[in-house]
């Protein structure tokens, strides 16, 4: 027998249901979620009826999206090492956001994570919310125990928008190479370091004048939303 004529092998209904996850993700990295089913399945060459085989809905699969490129992405260890108190704050930060950086600044992260804000989908919220509880308001925590300040005393507003300008200003290098596209490659080391640095800075005399003012207490770490409650818009197929 020609081997050319033998059939192609059978997919198994796991390893097509990863091939559409993979396409889709692709699509909406590039179309954003005002793209249809329909579409999506003529650019894959498929039935609009095979993809609903295997995502009941579009927020079935916008669900799916979101678990494979940012749940999946999630490194446990990040927070772990952040907490770590036998090493500088600073060598723990560098070190975090040098791994975290190279999990999320890729095309398909970046451009999801802002076509789902303008979509109004709650993607954006909930991952916001993941990064807020389980990283940022522990390196509040981690930065009061290295100058000596009461980490058990509520966290103080004017401390954690502190940390989001440092996470803010690492992100911001994710948007302009991914995003805006600058024309030179971004030097994520150095733009780390300096973000680090500055929030470094400017710590001590943050948390000092916040403790002053009990008044300005964080709200406390809101639960995530469930995680297979993505909203999308059930008529947009």
């Amino acid at each position: 027998m020609n081997p050319s004529d033998k059939k192609p092998k059978r997919l198994s209904p796991e390893e097509r249901k990863r091939r559409l996850l993979e396409k889709a993700i692709d699509y909406f990295s590039e179309e954003g979620f005002e793209g249809g089913t329909r579409e999506l399945a003529r650019q894959l060459g498929i039935t609009q009826p095979l993809i609903y085989r295997y995502f009941s809905t579009k927020a079935d699969l916008i669900n799916e999206v979101y678990h494979a490129v940012y749940v999946s992405q999630w490194q446990e260890s990040w927070a772990q090492n952040l907490q770590k108190r036998d090493r500088p704050v600073r060598d723990r930060l560098v070190e975090f956001y040098d791994g975290y950086t190279n999990a999320i600044f890729n095309r398909r992260w970046m451009r999801i994570f802002f076509f789902a804000g303008l979509k109004g989908l709650d993607i954006n919220t909930r991952y916001i919310r993941r990064v807020s509880d389980h990283l940022l308001r522990p390196i509040c925590r981690e930065m009061r125990a290295e100058l000596g300040f009461d980490v058990e005393e509520p966290l103080r507003q004017a401390e954690f928008d502190l940390v989001w300008m440092m996470h803010g200003l690492v992100f911001y290098q994710g948007i302009r190479e991914h995003i805006y596209k600058v024309p030179y490659k971004v030097n994520h080391e150095f733009s780390i370091q300096i973000a680090v640095d500055m929030y470094l800075t400017k710590a001590r005399e943050v948390i000092e004048a916040a403790l002053k003012d009990p008044a300005s207490d964080l709200a406390p770490a809101a639960s995530f939303i469930p995680e297979q409650l993505v909203q999308a818009d059930p008529d947009r197929i």
